[in-house]
């Protein structure tokens, strides 16, 4: 890295705290490509160059990306403070009466309708503020935040961590400050620069961070933007590459790492972290990826071998990597058996089997799980 890079300074305001004000954005020749900078970035780009190859390890690609679009969606909603995980959303969408799962599961929801609203858009649109905006407006209608301005730039101050302002980690600009930085950023979405793709998408999640444009909602669409920026730049064919497990697993790394990224020189060592994340999630997505098509080849062998059940257990089991917790009433409709005594049969052999177990403890009501598969999506 140059020497002395800051992307912009602590600034006292009137009412007596400091907010950051960035400089012109980006800076000029901040990056020194030093062996260890074009070492991440190589792995980085191998690894997710494998990763959009995926549909050549797997079969059904496009299944694999709506279970781990639905991962994500859970994961970054989890960093925000929501409590609704994974299962509880897996729960929810297949309708399984659970008393337990957290309300905030709607945000969850919210966070995939956001995620395909913007994959759909970006087909024809230009990656922009009125494209995040729009996207921005599905994540915060009718949960936690539908109160905070969907859909608009603040017109007010915010800060991040701390109960006030003064005690706050940081400050991000007074809304008069924020607009020049907003339209930096955006001719930096389209600016045919030097700079490799992936280390611009590390400086447009870090630099949105930065100004934190809304009320709320600023850490689930500045991850999104970058899933949206490599499809935008056609490194990703797909919506296939999510950070939210790497910036979880590493949260107080990922803070730091932001929040140095505002001081001096703390720019490369972001960008290192940026990489490392892609690289890691990328391949643990194609070795999740090869697991998956693994197991399904070892349960529809299984399964083949049911007797006069094996054609409705394929379509049951094929199910289940879309569904993987169900109730007898999910399984009745999924495989048009009416009799309970049936597909009660029929849930039996995929216990003995082993594919299917018994999760709820109770004696009516009864959730099965496909654990093994669960298993393989969590990976935590």
């Amino acid at each position: 890295m140059a020497k002395k890079i800051q992307i912009g300074s602590f600034v006292k305001q009137t009412a007596g705290y400091k907010a950051f004000i960035p400089s012109k954005f980006p800076p000029d020749n901040f990056i020194s490509w030093n062996n260890v900078l074009v070492t991440l970035l190589s792995k980085a780009e191998r690894a997710i160059g494998k990763l959009d190859a995926i549909d050549e390890l797997i079969p059904d690609v496009d299944l694999f990306i709506l279970m781990y679009a639905k991962k994500e969606a859970a994961l970054s909603s989890q960093i925000e403070g929501t409590q609704a995980t994974f299962i509880d959303y897996l729960k929810e969408e297949a309708k399984i009466d659970d008393k337990e799962i957290p309300s905030d599961v709607d945000e969850i929801k919210n966070y995939i309708k956001a995620m395909n609203h913007g994959v759909n858009r970006i087909k024809s649109l230009p990656l922009s503020w009125r494209l995040i905006r729009e996207i921005h407006i599905e994540l915060l209608k009718g949960v936690r935040g539908k109160h905070k301005s969907p859909g608009e730039f603040r017109k007010t101050q915010n800060w991040i961590g701390g109960p006030t302002i003064e005690t706050a980690v940081f400050v991000p600009p007074p809304p008069h400050e924020m607009k020049s930085a907003l339209d930096d950023l955006e001719k930096f979405f389209h600016n045919h620069s030097s700079i490799p793709i992936l280390i611009k998408a590390a400086l447009l999640h870090a630099q949105f961070e930065t100004i934190h444009p809304f009320l709320d909602g600023n850490g689930r669409i500045g991850r999104l933007l970058i899933t949206f920026y490599l499809i935008k730049e056609g490194v990703l064919t797909k919506p296939l590459l999510y950070l939210s497990e790497f910036f979880k697993k590493n949260r107080i790394d990922y803070y730091d790492k932001l929040n140095f990224y505002r001081k001096e020189d703390g720019v490369e060592n972001w960008i290192r972290f940026f990489l490392e994340g892609i690289r890691t999630v990328s391949n643990e997505a194609i070795l999740t990826a090869k697991k998956i098509t693994k197991l399904k080849e070892k349960d529809i062998e299984l399964v083949s071998k049911f007797g006069k059940n094996s054609d409705t257990a394929l379509i049951l089991l094929k199910n289940l990597f879309k569904s993987p917790i169900i109730d007898l009433k999910l399984a009745q409709k999924i495989t048009s058996i009416r009799s309970k005594t049936n597909i009660s049969s029929l849930i039996e052999k995929f216990e003995k089997a082993e594919i299917l177990f018994e999760t709820s403890g109770k004696q009516r009501n009864k959730r099965f799980e496909y654990k093994d598969y669960v298993k393989l999506l969590e990976r935590e």
